[in-house]
């Protein structure tokens, strides 16, 4: 924090700020009774009526009063990541959607409409890369419309944590009624290293096309319809990988879609009763491989974050977070 002469702190934020990224130091509610201070790094998103909004990279939000700010400054950009490649938020959040793409689009400004009758919130989510054309609450109004239209939940999907993010959009989306329904990690890594871990790949069986069987494991809750099938092959270069299990359905699983120096793991499942024999890594060092061959340098994923085995795997393999995401879905009255 700030400190100037005779060791006070010092506020040097005002409301002209919004948009930046400060650093906070302010009273917590139990300093009354013997607490003491607390601290929030983020993105100012608002203030108003005396009340600080701090978005924080995780995309929590945090709300101060004014009048328990002890110290404040704004603070620069986290600097860039040096574990993996260097990629900024608007590169990685096309490349994604690419890997992803829906049945159905349509453009509103610079934000994208997708449907995939219901299949994944990332495939029937309006993706809000640019300026709509319009005022945020004119734009909010027409994706609630579009999605009624198709009897479908109206989402928005944002991104926090990056320079270039949505920090200011994700508080937006709250005032206006939409509410946070679930988050995950954007992860990247450098694609060489996971090629060259020592995994058994002989038996990883790699394919263009999705079959039966590999969907027997990613789509245990009943028949896929057309909308799965389309989503699952779309992208500029699309792999599945499967390992073999007892009868019909594969130990493992997993997907991966090339596009330029990007290669992007998806779907990557292991029978519960396989897992802890290397079977995911494998799936993965086979499907890097591939990418290597077509020309990849750089790897990214999404994982939860309550998936606690996932990301300790993905740790080992190098991958560090990027952005968060989140999918906002209007709370309807």
């Amino acid at each position: 924090m700030e400190i100037i002469g005779g060791g006070r702190l010092e506020v040097r934020i005002t409301g002209a700020d919004v948009g930046k990224r400060v650093s906070v130091r302010y009273v917590t509610e139990s300093a009354a009774a013997g607490g003491g201070f607390t601290d929030a790094v983020g993105v100012l998103t608002s203030w108003d009526n005396s009340v600080l909004l701090i978005t924080r990279k995780s995309g929590e939000s945090v709300r101060i009063a004014e009048s328990t700010l002890v110290a404040g400054k704004v603070v620069p950009a986290a600097p860039a990541r040096r574990r993996g490649p260097a990629a900024t938020f608007p590169e990685l959040a096309r490349v994604t959607a690419r890997a992803w793409q829906p049945v159905e689009s349509e453009a509103l400004g610079e934000w994208t409409l997708r449907a995939a009758d219901g299949f994944t919130r990332r495939a029937n989510s309006a993706l809000p890369l640019g300026d709509p054309g319009l005022p945020v609450a004119d734009a909010l109004r027409r994706v609630r419309a579009w999605y009624e239209d198709r009897k479908l939940p109206a989402y928005v999907q944002t991104a926090t944590g990056a320079e270039g993010a949505q920090e200011l959009l994700s508080a937006e989306l709250d005032r206006h009624g939409w509410r946070r329904e679930v988050s995950a990690e954007v992860r990247i890594a450098a694609l060489a290293p996971i090629g060259d871990l020592d995994a058994d790949v002989s038996a990883v069986r790699l394919s263009r096309t999705v079959d039966e069987s590999w969907l027997r494991r990613y789509q245990r809750f009943g028949e896929p319809g057309p909308a799965v099938r389309s989503v699952l092959t779309s992208g500029p270069s699309v792999w599945f990988a499967s390992v073999a299990g007892t009868g019909e359905v594969p130990a493992a699983i997993g997907r991966c879609v090339v596009d330029g120096r990007w290669a992007g793991f998806m779907a990557v499942e292991v029978d519960p009763d396989q897992r802890r024999r290397g079977l995911a890594t494998s799936v993965m060092t086979a499907l890097a491989r591939t990418a290597l061959d077509e020309g990849a340098s750089a790897a990214w994923l999404q994982v939860e974050a309550d998936n606690d085995g996932a990301r300790a795997l993905y740790d080992g393999m190098g991958f560090a977070p990027h952005h968060h995401y989140h999918h906002y879905r209007w709370a309807e009255a």
